[in-house]
């Protein structure tokens, strides 16, 4: 990081954010101590309008702590979502004197400096000299990232492997993985985590374990409700992290669905953003297993009591219904399991 260069401006619609939009945060927060980030368009989007876009941004840039915000490596990342109502953000059809202008004043009713504009665009050299600070621009010729927000609102199916998870599933979209993913569900100690392990080894490919579980115990079991999505995204991560090194197929241990069955259990709701992960499960993954919950019951200390098993076993099939995502019950020995995913699966896809 420049050490005189102190605080960084990237504005733009983010209608959606795509990893063009990520790239451009990351290239900037390397070389400045704080990024602000504006977020505004008018027209705005009515289902997923400013406010909502700037909070996807925060979300996915926000670590095991909220105490501090998001931030990008050591970089603080200051979000702000404008409107035309609140901060009399001008037409998106304005000239560029009137945006640029309008820009200025807002950093001046805040009373923030800026140093630096970051860009992809043609407007970034003419708006940084306007603000009377330095410009650097990124991959505006869309050579590392050849995607706009403009074509992924028009084909989300098809931009979606520009999109991180969490913004596709806003869009109802599924990013396409190297290989095919298989998802193991179950209630608290039924086994999932003993059969995603074993079905990797016996099949010479990875496995993801449920980083819910990671990070309840970081945390001593004292999760806030906003971890619920973070889990939810970071597995997701994971999950794409390990399709690389997968070998025709990937174990993943529990989804986003399941996070959010658990978000209405601690706290009663869930953030719009998890139920959007949660519903293009079916799509996410090629085949969905629960493990009957019929395996004796371990108690580690991180589980509710063992009577709570039925009611989540319940739960997960409900709602596995409810989306009318198709799966398969497994139940008896972990080697009998494995045969009986195996079987299912089909030795085209499994064989070592």
């Amino acid at each position: 990081m420049n050490s005189a260069i102190r605080t960084g401006l990237v504005v733009g619609k983010f209608w959606p954010p795509h990893w063009g939009h990520q790239l451009l945060l990351e290239t900037a927060a390397a070389q400045v101590a704080e990024l602000v980030v504006l977020v505004y368009a008018n027209p705005d989007s009515a289902r997923h309008p400013a406010a909502v876009r700037a909070e996807w941004l925060r979300a996915l840039y926000r670590g095991d702590e909220l105490a501090d915000g998001p931030c990008i490596g050591a970089t603080p990342l200051r979000v702000f979502a404008l409107s035309a109502a609140a901060d009399g953000v001008p037409p998106d059809a304005a000239d560029d004197h009137t945006q640029r202008e309008f820009v200025k004043q807002w950093l001046a009713r805040q009373g923030m400096q800026v140093d630096v504009v970051f860009s992809s665009e043609a407007y970034g050299p003419g708006f940084a000299a306007h603000l009377g600070v330095a410009h650097v621009e990124v991959d505006a010729a869309r050579a590392l990232v050849p995607v706009s927000g403009t074509l992924a609102r028009a084909n989300p199916a098809a931009a979606a492997r520009y999109l991180h998870p969490l913004v596709a599933a806003q869009l109802g979209a599924v990013p396409p993985a190297p290989v095919p993913r298989v998802v193991l569900l179950g209630a608290e100690s039924s086994g999932k985590s003993t059969l995603c392990e074993a079905l990797a080894q016996a099949c010479g490919t990875a496995w993801v374990p449920e980083y819910g579980r990671t990070l309840h115990e970081q945390k001593n079991g004292n999760l806030d409700f906003d971890d619920l999505l973070y889990i939810a995204r970071r597995h997701a991560e994971l999950e794409d992290e390990a399709a690389e090194r997968a070998r025709g197929v990937l174990f993943c241990d529990t989804n986003a669905a399941t996070t959010a069955l658990y978000s209405y259990y601690y706290f009663h709701r869930c953030d719009p953003a998890l139920q959007a992960m949660a519903a293009v499960c079916g799509q996410r993954y090629a085949h969905t297993f629960v493990c009957a919950p019929t395996v004796p019951f371990e108690q580690d200390g991180w589980r509710g009591p063992e009577a709570l098993r039925s009611f989540q076993h319940g739960a997960i099939l409900m709602q596995l219904d409810f989306y009318g995502i198709p799966y398969t019950l497994v139940e008896g020995t972990v080697t009998e399991r494995v045969a009986q995913v195996r079987t299912a699966l089909g030795d085209g896809l499994v064989q070592r």
